[in-house]
């Protein structure tokens, strides 16, 4: 039988009701109709994968999970349905923005400085499956403001389905903000008087998008006010009736039931018979509850743990897996035994503990990606257990949680240091496969270098100002442009070019910027940046650090050692500030330059320990197809961005030429064209021949012509 589909990006394909059903001969037992509200479903770990789907390959690229051939080879002699579902998973429940303090080990009201991330729990466990690779969605609700609009956008980078993310014009988005006090004390104030997310209602729960998941996740924390608590029972309904999983994270924090103060954020238990008889009146609705072990006593409505989880099994069927901090996690599929340890577990990691916020959020990530995956207990508890271990030991929550790739390689290598985040190569790849925009080719014009349009400024005797004038209307071309074929930028200085900078700003535009004196050889950084580079954390984050580096193959080992050391400082200083790097190597004039000189600096440069997102390269001083270049940087960097061709000083005859033969190299990414593209359209705007629209429409279509050029190029 034959059973194949195409990966879908989410929000693609059929929706539920469209989907075709095939019922196919495949063993073990009939999948059974959703009982009704409060009934009892049996639930252990799976036979077959829950919801299973058609043909996707685990670990694809495009945020896919699986099932498994020797899954469905386990089913046998019996029938039950394979039915298409968009989506994975869906969360439902808060959404906010997390403040997290900088300064570790200090007083959260002595915090200076603090990061901005997406948090919550629902949305944390959205963020971190689609790294994962579940096709993951949040039904939640945000405000009409500025951090409204973050949360969307992020969660879109991280390839999460937004269509369930309601804007609410009334109130504003939820606040956090956290702090690392010690090892013990993790301070926290939520800001969520009538917020957002606590206005979800029935009405913002749809029916289609709720039936193409797979399986859906509520939060506890939405289940202490009854209109959030009508919308999440409306959501799982409607999950099951689709035949759907359910899954609870108890999420319990006393002071969102109004059990504490505001102050009291971090608290994680007080005994309340009132949440205690809410929790129970739900948890036969669920097919997996998640919590700690006091989130389970409060569901359970006893203080011994063992006697929790038998209350609790009473009333549910549920797979119940019990998070013990560093004793690891236990599963419960059946009855509860006499002792705790005799559930099922995992591999376990020993890890330095630097952050627990966000930690159970990113192992549920983990878990549900073993369990709707179809792996077995202990091989689901492995994955949830390495995604704990590597979100407890770096800063914030949803930042922290692994990709694919990376969680691969954490437990293919194991732990080489307790704390992971010092760990440089599990660092390297986290940041990698992490980033947030996909960029597969890339057309550049660069507006850095403006001592020709300064001096035209002169010629024509205007002020200097008007040559920063003429950038702004280069940046709204390439704007333009941008609008109808998708990977455009500008590389742009922050002083004739800083309103250009400010008008790319948000535009959907790669955005370069240079932060070398020009021609300095060894590099030397402009003084504004501060001696340590710290001004690097006032760039907007969408900011491309660029750095040229002349080379020759003559180059002495005393100078590479001084320009690798400057290399690096500057590397750091991205890095902290969370920005990507643009690493030009560029032959001296005069001076011998090809691709076998060319690699060799690539080698050192890896060696040193630096990893630029993007190399710009050539021309060289012969003909180069950059096959050993290319080679290079799969074999040291694998999930580099990929190389940018240099044809600044081409004219458009030069431009094949200067870059042709490069151009079929695999690793190219896309190409850096300079001043010949819109030289003689600022001479026209100076003199006055042209006015602003004329000029723009002259740039627009000059763009396009390049843009056209290079696509020739890889077409060819």
């Amino acid at each position: 039988m034959q059973v194949s589909q195409q990966c879908r990006q989410p929000g693609q394909g059929p929706d539920c009701k469209a989907a075709t059903e095939q019922r196919c001969r495949l063993a073990g037992q009939t999948r059974r109709p959703c009982p009704g509200p409060g009934k009892r479903r049996r639930s252990k770990q799976f036979k077959y994968a829950p919801g299973i789907r058609l043909g996707i390959s685990e670990g694809c690229e495009s945020n896919r999970s699986a099932l498994h051939r020797n899954k469905v080879s386990r089913i046998a002699n019996g029938e039950f349905f394979l039915v298409y579902k968009q989506l994975d998973l869906i969360t439902i429940g808060r959404a906010s923005v997390d403040l997290y303090g900088r300064q570790v080990g200090g007083l959260l009201e002595d915090m200076a400085s603090f990061s901005k991330y997406i948090g919550g729990s629902p949305t944390n466990i959205a963020a971190g499956a689609a790294r994962l690779g579940l096709r993951s969605a949040l039904i939640t609700r945000v405000g009409d403001e500025h951090f409204g609009r973050f949360i969307r956008n992020q969660l879109a980078y991280e390839g999460v389905d937004v269509r369930g993310v309601i804007t609410d014009a009334d109130r504003l988005t939820a606040l956090a903000i956290l702090g690392i006090r010690d090892d013990d004390s993790f301070p926290l104030i939520f800001y969520r008087e009538n917020c957002a997310d606590m206005a979800l209602c029935e009405a913002d729960i749809d029916e289609a998008l709720v039936s193409s998941t797979r399986c859906l996740c509520a939060t506890g924390t939405h289940l202490s006010h009854p209109r959030t608590e009508a919308a999440v029972l409306k959501a799982v309904h409607l999950a099951r009736q689709a035949e759907a999983s359910t899954a609870l994270d108890i999420d319990y924090r006393p002071n969102l039931w109004g059990l504490a103060g505001h102050g009291e954020g971090e608290s994680r238990y007080i005994s309340s018979q009132r949440v205690t008889d809410r929790l129970q009146v739900h948890l036969g609705l669920f097919d997996l509850i998640v919590g700690t072990e006091e989130e389970f006593q409060i569901a359970g409505g006893s203080t011994d743990i063992l006697t929790a989880l038998a209350n609790i099994r009473e009333l549910t069927s549920a797979t119940l897996v019990c998070k013990r901090g560093p004793l690891g996690a236990v599963a419960f599929a059946d009855a509860i035994p006499a002792s705790i340890e005799a559930g099922e577990t995992g591999q376990g990691f020993e890890v330095e503990v630097y952050n627990v916020l966000g930690a159970g959020d990113g192992f549920m990530a983990g878990l549900l990606k073993g369990w709707l995956d179809g792996k077995s207990w202990k091989s689901t508890m492995r994955i949830a257990n390495a995604c704990g271990a590597l979100a407890v030991s770096r800063h914030g929550c949803a930042p922290s949680y692994p990709s694919w790739k990376e969680l691969e390689f954490f437990l293919s290598r194991g732990v080489k240091c307790p704390a992971l985040r010092l760990d440089t190569q599990l660092e390297q790849i986290h940041w990698a496969t992490n980033r947030n925009v996909h960029w597969p080719q890339l057309r550049v014009l660069s507006l850095e270098d403006c001592r020709w349009l300064t001096a035209m400024c002169r010629q024509y005797g205007h002020d200097i100002s008007r040559a920063g004038d003429f950038l702004q209307l280069c940046v709204e071309a390439v704007q333009i442009v941008a609008a109808e074929q998708p990977g455009v930028g500008v590389l742009c200085n922050d002083t004739l070019g800083r309103k250009s900078l400010y008008r790319a700003a948000g535009s959907g535009l790669w955005i370069g910027r240079p932060v070398e004196q020009r021609g300095t050889r060894p590099v030397e950084f402009r003084e504004t940046l501060g001696a340590d580079l710290g001004e690097l954390q006032e760039w907007p984050l969408e900011h491309v650090v660029r750095v040229r580096c002349l080379c020759s193959s003559d180059d002495s080992d005393a100078l590479w050692n001084t320009q690798l050391a400057r290399l690096k400082l500057l590397s750091a200083a991205a890095r902290r500030s969370r920005l990507e790097q643009f690493l030009e190597l560029v032959g001296v004039a005069g001076g011998t330059w090809n691709e076998t000189s060319c690699a060799r600096a690539m080698d050192r440069i890896y060696t040193a320990g630096i990893y630029p997102d993007w190399w710009g390269l050539g021309p060289f001083n012969t003909a180069s197809r950059g096959d050993r270049l290319g080679e290079i940087i799969n074999r040291r960097d694998p999930n580099c961005r990929g190389m940018l061709l240099l044809a600044m000083n081409s004219n458009p005859d030069e431009f094949a030429q200067d870059v042709g033969t490069l151009a079929t190299c695999a690793i190219v990414r896309g190409v850096v064209v300079g001043h010949d593209i819109f030289g003689s359209m600022a001479k026209k705007w100076l003199e006055g021949t042209y006015d602003r629209q004329a000029t723009v429409n002259r740039l627009v279509s000059d763009i396009f012509e390049y843009c056209q050029r290079w696509d020739d190029l890889l077409s060819n």
